[in-house]
């Protein structure tokens, strides 16, 4: 079964690298990193929708079915995901782009989902797993490129970084931790099936202490860039002018 799947991981691949190559011709007056970050929004996307529609609507309910064999609809998904990871991991180490933490983030997806390809069971967990990993990438992207084109420190910047850290605390770190705890307690996926997922989320920990820290230091940013503006707008109101130094 395994190895039957291995056209269409293959597939997959040359389907993300084709689609790679298209969009770096398109954008030759930019970065190759530009056109990676759009097939990442893309398989973003794409695997959101489809994630979620296993989830909420074909099923089963990864909270009370973990282990359950696969459906047809979640190894196609799988196999779609694990060429766009196989393509952005390589991507990665060609480019030297990432750090350990990414690295490792795509090392664990694509054991995960080959793992449950192979057993032909946990497809379910495991697709859970790729919603909420995937749910804040697309808002990632959107970061980068603002940046990228000057965007960033504006209002659109603003919505864009409270969403991000919004939606990796309240579903990376709160609904996986209650999908966490129903694999633990299900008798029936594997014991390296849990281990894989106690390894995910504490990658999901590792990101969610950095991204806190920034939010802090924005925070703290946004609210001295505040009071002195305050007490600018006070000055002027009772001086008619503005001090200068």
């Amino acid at each position: 079964m395994a190895l039957a799947l291995c056209p269409q991981v293959l597939c997959s691949l040359g389907g993300w690298l084709s689609l790679y190559i298209s969009f770096c011709r398109l954008n030759k007056h930019r970065s190759y990193e530009w056109s990676c970050r759009l097939v990442t929004f893309t398989h973003g996307i794409l695997s959101i929708g489809l994630s979620a529609y296993i989830g909420f609507i074909d099923g089963p309910w990864p909270f009370t079915h973990p282990g359950s064999p696969n459906t047809p609809l979640q190894v196609h998904v799988l196999c779609l995901t694990l060429g766009y990871f196989i393509f952005d991991l390589g991507w990665c180490i060609y480019f030297q782009s990432e750090g350990a933490l990414m690295l490792a983030h795509h090392t664990l997806s694509i054991l995960g989902i080959i793992m449950a390809l192979v057993l032909g069971e946990s497809g379910t967990e495991v697709n859970a797993v790729l919603f909420g990993s995937e749910i804040t990438n697309p808002l990632l992207q959107m970061r980068w490129f603002l940046r990228e084109t000057g965007h960033y420190h504006s209002f659109t910047g603003d919505v864009v970084d409270f969403l991000f850290v919004a939606l990796f605390t309240g579903v990376r770190i709160g609904v996986g931790a209650r999908l966490l705890f129903c694999e633990m307690v299900s008798p029936k996926p594997k014991w390296f099936v849990k281990f894989g997922g106690v390894a995910m989320y504490a990658v999901s920990w590792c990101f969610m202490f950095s991204i806190w820290r920034f939010a802090w230091r924005k925070s703290i940013k946004k609210y001295h860039a505040w009071r002195s503006r305050c007490s600018e707008e006070r000055q002027l109101k009772h001086n008619g002018h503005l001090k200068t130094h």
